[in-house]
């Protein structure tokens, strides 16, 4: 099986070609580009290093989704002297969203780095967060916490951590439906089944009760995208209550 190294090279014709393209992603030079090579590598290609282990993107994302949940944690904490666990926490949530990970490695097209043996159009639309997440851990190995910070504050902090947007940015509309419920005294229900449209991946359809009231149908290709699309249908059907209700 090909090194990582010579899957690079046969994707980018040198070695040096990654290494800039990377240096012009992180604004800086990159000290062990192999460890780069593997933050966008896929588990499908099944590469191992000497020792036997698995060679893919999976455990640089677990250590880039710590870097950025401590570093967001960091910046927030200076900047909102006055906001309590509970504020912080929710706001660092916000700043650190699947949806908003997404975004960023969307923005950066991580995704035309990736080696994998699977066609793209196979991904779901997390892998471009997951991507992000291993490229932060792969900073942070490769150059230490101050490099780490230095890209997050560039490439997140600075240029999408507005505090005042970010406190009227909703995370789940289901969570925020079922809160409004549970404070109204209102008794709700989801009802999901699979769908049996002619789509070529698998849906999941959604009716939102209320009161034994069908409010929201919703369908996607998952249980939870299912849910949480009715939720947000469903709030806006009563976003002045819901909102006047939780303000």
């Amino acid at each position: 099986m090909a090194s990582i190294k010579n899957i690079f090279n046969s994707r980018n014709s040198t070695d040096g070609d990654f290494f800039h393209a990377i240096k012009k992603i992180l604004g800086f030079k990159p000290k062990d580009i192999s460890i780069y090579n593997e933050a966008f590598t896929h588990r499908s290609l099944h590469e191992k290093n000497n020792d036997g282990q698995p060679q893919n993107y999976e455990r640089l994302e677990f250590l880039g989704d710590a870097m950025l949940g401590a570093v967001i944690a960091a910046h927030l904490f200076g900047k909102v002297p006055s906001g309590d666990e509970g504020y912080l926490t929710k706001m660092r949530s916000k700043v650190v969203s699947r949806e908003h990970l997404n975004e960023l490695g969307r923005d950066l097209n991580l995704i035309k780095f990736l080696k994998s043996s699977v066609s793209s159009d196979q991904f779901g639309g997390n892998i471009h967060g997951n991507i992000f997440e291993a490229l932060v851990g792969a900073i942070y190995l490769d150059r230490g916490y101050n490099y780490c910070e230095k890209f997050i504050y560039k490439r997140v902090i600075k240029p999408y951590v507005d505090i005042e947007r970010l406190e009227g940015k909703i995370i789940s509309y289901k969570s925020l439906f079922i809160e409004w419920c549970q404070k109204s005294k209102q008794h709700f229900k989801f009802h999901v089944y699979e769908d049996t449209g002619k789509d070529e991946l698998k849906h999941f359809a959604v009716k939102l009760q209320l009161e034994n009231e069908t409010i929201a149908k919703a369908r996607a290709t998952s249980k939870k995208k299912a849910e949480e699309r009715a939720a947000k249908r469903a709030y806006y059907k009563f976003q002045s209550k819901i909102d006047k209700e939780l303000n």
